[in-house]
C-alpha cells in the first residue's frame, strides 16, 4: 500500500528537516511526503530544497500566504496534491521513530481512523536536540529511560509497542484526545466527509471536528497508541484567540451529528477543475 504523509508547518524550518530525516529512517518506504505550509517564509523552502535529492521518497510542497492560522485549508490543500491511498497526518515538530510507517499501515483497516499519540519534549531537551542535531530518531528504547530520569521527557509508556488487537478498538466513537499531529485516515473516507472544515481559523478543535464527522460517517476510532507514537519538540502555545468559536462550531456539529464539511476539500477540486 502505498501512503501519503501530510507534515503541517509553519516557521519552523530546523524541526520540519528533523521530521524529514526522520521519514527517511522508515523501515517501510512506500509512501510520498507533502508538506502543507501554513505561510512559513523562505526558509522553509530553502530547507526543502537542500534536502529534497537527500531523500528517497518524492516531497511536494503546498504553501498559502501567511494570513493567520488556517490549518485545515492547508491541509486540504495538500491532501489535494496527494497520491496515496491512505494518509497519515504528522505535525512538523513531531519526529517519527523508525517503525511509525510500518505500525501505521499494519494498524490500517477499512471502516476505521487510526489514532496516534506522542512523547513530549521539554523545552531544553528539544534545544538540544535541534542545536546539536542529535538523530533521537534513531535511538533503541533503552536509551530513553534515561530521559525520563533526567526530566527530558514527560512519559514514556506511550513508545511502547503493543500488538495489534481488537482492545484499540474500544473507544470506537470517542473523539476526544484525536489529534492530527498522529492521525491515519483512508483517503476515501477523508474524502467523503469533505476533509478538513476551513470554518474553523485559528488554532484548536478542526481535528477534533474532523474526528465527530468521521464517526458520525461510521468511519471508527482505532488507538495506534503504543505503537505509533512520536517525539514532539517544545514549542510555544499558539495564540487561543479564536478557541470560543472554534470550539462553540465543533459543539454544533455534535449536536447535528454532521458528516460534511461546510467549506472543505471540495472547494480545492472545484477550483482545480477536478472531477
Amino acid at each position: 500500500m502505498f501512503s501519503s504523509i501530510i507534515i503541517t508547518t509553519y516557521n519552523r524550518p530546523d524541526a520540519l528537516s528533523m521530521v524529514l530525516r526522520a521519514l527517511n529512517k522508515q523501515k517501510n518506504k512506500k509512501f510520498e511526503v507533502i508538506v502543507a505550509d501554513d505561510g512559513s517564509n523562505k526558509n522553509t523552502q530553502l530547507t526543502i530544497s537542500a534536502l529534497e535529492n537527500k531523500l528517497d521518497f518524492r516531497i511536494k510542497h503546498v504553501w498559502h500566504e501567511d494570513n493567520g492560522f488556517r490549518a485545515a485549508e492547508i491541509r486540504n490543500k495538500a491532501v489535494l496534491k496527494s497520491t496515496g491511498d491512505y494518509l497519515i497526518f504528522l505535525d512538523g515538530d513531531c519526529i517519527p521513530l523508525p517503525n511509525f510507517v510500518v505500525n501505521h499501515i499494519q494498524l490500517s483497516e477499512k471502516g476505521w481512523f487510526i489514532r496516534g499519540n506522542r512523547v513530549l519534549l521539554s523545552k531544553k531537551f528539544s534545544r538540544v536536540a535541534l542545536n546539536t542535531n542529535i538523530k533521537i530518531y534513531k535511538w533503541p528504547k533503552h536509551y530513553w529511560i534515561k530521559q525520563r530520569l533526567l526530566n527530558n521527557i514527560k512519559r514514556i509508556i506511550p513508545l511502547v509497542d503493543l500488538p495489534n488487537s481488537n482492545l484499540r478498538k474500544i473507544r470506537k466513537k470517542q473523539w476526544v484526545g484525536v489529534k492530527t499531529c498522529n492521525l491515519g485516515i483512508w483517503k476515501r473516507d477523508f474524502v467523503e466527509i469533505n476533509g478538513f472544515d476551513e470554518n474553523y481559523q485559528g488554532w484548536g478543535r478542526e481535528d477534533s471536528d474532523l474526528a465527530v464527522r468521521l464517526i458520525n460517517n461510521n468511519i471508527n476510532r482505532k488507538e495506534g497508541t503504543y505503537s505509533t507514537g512520536v517525539l514532539h519538540l517544545w514549542h510555544k502555545a499558539n495564540s487561543r484567540e479564536n478557541f470560543e468559536k472554534n470550539d462553540s462550531q465543533l459543539g454544533e456539529a455534535i449536536k447535528n451529528e454532521s458528516t460534511w464539511a461546510e467549506i472543505g476539500y471540495s472547494r480545492h477540486l472545484q477550483q482545480n477543475n477536478i472531477n
